[in-house]
């Protein structure tokens, strides 16, 4: 299979009730990589922690392109492929060192942050997350979600133990069970997906996902579809519009072809 060829666009806001902005995104065209990160810990030190993560994956990717023969930092899983194995090491790297960093600086003990990477490879598009930080695929007109959120909410729908209305009430919504930062490793989930020319991949934090339900997402990005930067202001505008309880932050990524 041949690699898919992506357009990507990506914006971030503070919201209506932060005052300053944690979260932190890149798109890397050249290693075909887009990350979105949401970053934790107040007085800025969850912005430190969401740029130390992108920075990471960005400094792996290119280090390992230039070099394959490079030492990694971590044993390969022969289970899983070298692509798989490059974005699972570099979350991994990106964890040992916001913990690191947190441990030598009291004022950013405490910090960490979500990650969703997409990475684009040859025999599809690789997802790694870590928190609640999502990854969904529009195709055709049916939105996705292709990661499962590490939260304390989602561990309750899981066990069965909620009603819709105590979901739609649950008092501990931002509790995340799993992040960049909280300890020394950290499992990171993967998924490989297999892409169609038109597709659009929308990361995005949850201060995104959490004010705009997937119904709006769909609608807007449907709606917007040829124009992904547009797409990605409208998308951060409802968010704002249904009251911006949280920085926001969406790349979108839309597939044009193959090879």
């Amino acid at each position: 299979m041949a690699r898919a060829r992506v357009i990507a666009a990506g914006e971030t806001n503070v919201g209506k009730k932060r005052a300053h902005n944690e979260d932190n995104y890149a798109i890397d065209d050249e290693d075909h990589l887009y990350v979105v990160a949401d970053g934790m810990g107040g007085h800025a030190s969850g912005e430190v922690a969401s740029q130390m993560a992108i920075d990471t994956l960005r400094e792996f990717f290119r280090a390992t392109a230039a070099d394959p023969e490079a030492t990694w930092p971590y044993k390969m899983d022969k289970a899983r492929g070298y692509e798989e194995n490059r974005l699972i090491t570099s979350v991994k790297l990106a964890n040992l060192r916001i913990f690191e960093a947190a441990q030598r600086d009291p004022k950013l003990r405490g910090m960490g942050t979500t990650l969703v990477g997409v990475v684009v490879v040859d025999d599809g598009v690789l997802i790694a997350h870590v928190g609640d930080s999502r990854a969904y695929r529009l195709r055709g007109d049916k939105l996705e979600q292709l990661t499962e959120d590490h939260s304390l909410l989602n561990d309750y729908i899981k066990m069965k133990r909620l009603s819709e209305e105590e979901i739609a009430n649950f008092p501990h919504k931002n509790v995340i069970v799993r992040a960049l930062g909280m300890k020394e490793s950290v499992k990171v989930d993967t998924t490989l997906d297999k892409p169609q020319p038109g597709d659009i991949y929308v990361i995005c934090t949850d201060g995104l996902c959490g004010p705009a339900s997937d119904e709006e997402i769909r609608e807007i990005v449907l709606a917007e579809g040829k124009d992904i930067k547009g797409a990605c202001a409208k998308l951060i505008e409802r968010a704002n519009d249904n009251g911006g309880p949280d920085n926001v932050t969406v790349v979108l990524a839309k597939v044009v072809g193959t090879g």
